[in-house]
């Protein structure tokens, strides 16, 4: 009698996953921008103080690459058109990550007043 060599090259059963899994870690993540760093800073550190307050986890404040725009315009319109000016915009920006945020935290950070020229991005993720 002659063996099934397919039958015994049978591929093992894969591991199931196990229901136990951990559950994704929620998060607020604050994108901060400013064209002034200092301003931007304080903002941050305001931010931070309040989340802390309550007690939140917190990642950063992580500094991101400054945005650089850079415009070159003419001095004059027609006799010295190779006499130009250069100016340059620069946009700092800082990213902060909390951590399983609770209502408490989130409310205080809608209440927040920030100095003008800071802009706030907010996502839940």
């Amino acid at each position: 009698m002659a063996t099934n060599d397919k039958a015994a090259a049978k591929p093992a059963a894969r591991p199931r996953k196990s229901a136990a899994a951990p559950a994704a870690v929620q998060r607020l993540r604050i994108k901060v921008r400013a064209y002034e760093h200092k301003v931007l800073d304080a903002s941050v550190r305001q931010i931070m103080e309040t989340a802390l307050r309550y007690d939140a986890k917190i990642a950063g404040p992580i500094p991101l690459p400054t945005e650089i725009k850079k415009y070159t315009v003419n001095r004059s319109t027609f006799v010295y058109k190779d006499a130009r000016e250069q100016f340059e915009m620069r946009i700092h920006k800082r990213l902060i990550d909390i951590l399983d945020p609770n209502a408490k935290v989130i409310e205080s950070l809608t209440n927040l007043s920030l100095p003008s020229g800071v802009t706030i991005d907010v996502k839940m993720m």
